[in-house]
C-alpha cells in the first residue's frame, strides 16, 4: 500500500514531466505542470504551453470531463498558483471558484507579485494547502526563473566545443576561411536544443566577424533566442546575418549606431560597466537566461570573473596541433556523456559571485 508521501511524490513527478513539455516556449514565464486527482484516479492534467497563454492549473481544470468531481478532488502543481492579473486571470481565483478542496504545491513562486500570496488566498478560502513536495526538483526545473527572480540577474550558461588537444578553432583572419568543424550530428542537435532552452544567445564581435553566424535554432524544434553581441566600435557590417532583423537582437556598443529593424543598440562604457553592467542591462529587458557560445576571449572573461552558472563543453576526438586555445574550467565536471566518441562535460558553478 502506498503512503501519502509516495502518492504526493508520484503526482508531483507527473507535474514536472508535463511542465517540461513547455520548455523553450514559456519564457520569461516558468515551466509549470498540473494534475487533478479524484480518489486514486487522475482525471485531468495540463501544462503552461506558451508565454501569454493559459496557465497549467487552468488547462488541467478545464481538461476534466466531469467538472462535478472537482469538489472532491486534489490539484497538484509544481509552482504556487498565481494570485495576480497578468496576461491571464489568477489561477488561485479559479481554484477557489471551482471548489477544489485540496491543493498540493511543489514550491513557492519567487516572483514578488505572487510569493506566498496565492497560497494565502487558498488557505483563506478554506482550501487544504500543502507546500514542499519534491521542492528541490521543482526549483531545479525552473532554475532560470528562480535565479532571475531571487538574484535579479539572468542565468548564465557557457558552451563551447574543442579538440582533444585543447583548441576551439584554427587561427583565421577573415570570414572566407571556414571555421573548424568540431561537433558531430548529435552534439550539433544538443547545441541547438540548448539555444531553444535559453532566452538569449551571446557571442563576441570577433565570432560574428569571422563566422557571420545566424545564431538561430535549426537542428531542434523550438524558439530562436534573442541574439546578443558586444560590438564596442561598430565593426559588424550591416549586411551580416546578426543584423538582418529576422530575430530580436541586442548590440552593446560604445558608439552611436544607425537604427536597424529589430536591432537595439545599447550604449555603455565597457571599461566602467564591464560584464556586470551588460548583465544588468539584459536583466532590465526581462531576459532570464543567456547562452554564451564564444569566442574564447568572451568565455574566458565570464570564467575569470566567475559570472556563470553552468557550462557545457564538448571535447571531440580531433587533434590540430595549434590554433585558438580553448577556455579552461577551474572545477571538475558534475557529469560526463559520450556521443559517438565526442565527450560532453557538464559543469555547475558552486562558487558564484554574481550579484
Amino acid at each position: 500500500m502506498q503512503s501519502i508521501m509516495d502518492v504526493e511524490t508520484k503526482y508531483m513527478q507527473r507535474c514536472l514531466q508535463l511542465a517540461l513539455l513547455g520548455d523553450g516556449y514559456t519564457a520569461p514565464n516558468p515551466l509549470v505542470g498540473a494534475v487533478v486527482v479524484h480518489g486514486d484516479t487522475m482525471i485531468g492534467e495540463g501544462f503552461h504551453q506558451h508565454f501569454g497563454q493559459a496557465h497549467a492549473e487552468r488547462n488541467a481544470i478545464f481538461s476534466v470531463k466531469q467538472p462535478e468531481l472537482l469538489k472532491n478532488a486534489t490539484l497538484y502543481v509544481n509552482l504556487e498558483p498565481c494570485s495576480h492579473y497578468g496576461k491571464t486571470p489568477p489561477c488561485a481565483n479559479l481554484i477557489i471558484e471551482k471548489g477544489i478542496p485540496c491543493v498540493v504545491i511543489g514550491t513557492i513562486d519567487p516572483n514578488p507579485k505572487v510569493s506566498g500570496k496565492g497560497i494565502q488566498m487558498l488557505k483563506d478560502a478554506g482550501i487544504e494547502t500543502y507546500v514542499g513536495v519534491l521542492e528541490e526538483k521543482c526549483r531545479e526545473l525552473n532554475k532560470r526563473f528562480f535565479t532571475f527572480q531571487e538574484q535579479k540577474r539572468p542565468f548564465i550558461v557557457l558552451k563551447w566545443a574543442q579538440t582533444i588537444d585543447g583548441y576551439i578553432d584554427r587561427i583565421r583572419s577573415n570570414v572566407s576561411e571556414h571555421p573548424l568543424s568540431i561537433s558531430n550530428e548529435i552534439t550539433r542537435q544538443l547545441t541547438h536544443k540548448m539555444r531553444s532552452e535559453n532566452q538569449a544567445i551571446m557571442v563576441s564581435t570577433n565570432t560574428v566577424l569571422l563566422d557571420n553566424p545566424s545564431l538561430t535554432v535549426r537542428n531542434w524544434v523550438g524558439k530562436t533566442p534573442v541574439r546578443i553581441t558586444l560590438d564596442r566600435q561598430g565593426r559588424i557590417p550591416q549586411d551580416y546575418h546578426l543584423l538582418d532583423g529576422s530575430v530580436p537582437t541586442l548590440v552593446f556598443t560604445e558608439i552611436q549606431q544607425p537604427k536597424l529593424a529589430n536591432v537595439e543598440y545599447i550604449q555603455i562604457d565597457f571599461k566602467e560597466e564591464g560584464l556586470q553592467g551588460i548583465l544588468k542591462k539584459i536583466f532590465e529587458r526581462n531576459i532570464h537566461s543567456v547562452l554564451v557560445e564564444g569566442g574564447a576571449q568572451l568565455l574566458n572573461s565570464f570564467i575569470a570573473e566567475n559570472l556563470w552558472d553552468e557550462a557545457n563543453v564538448e571535447v571531440a576526438p580531433i587533434e590540430i596541433g595549434s590554433g585558438i586555445t580553448a577556455p579552461v574550467m577551474t572545477c571538475q565536471p558534475v557529469n560526463r556523456k559520450n556521443f559517438d566518441g565526442h565527450e560532453w562535460l557538464h559543469y555547475y558553478n558552486t562558487k558564484k559571485t554574481i550579484k
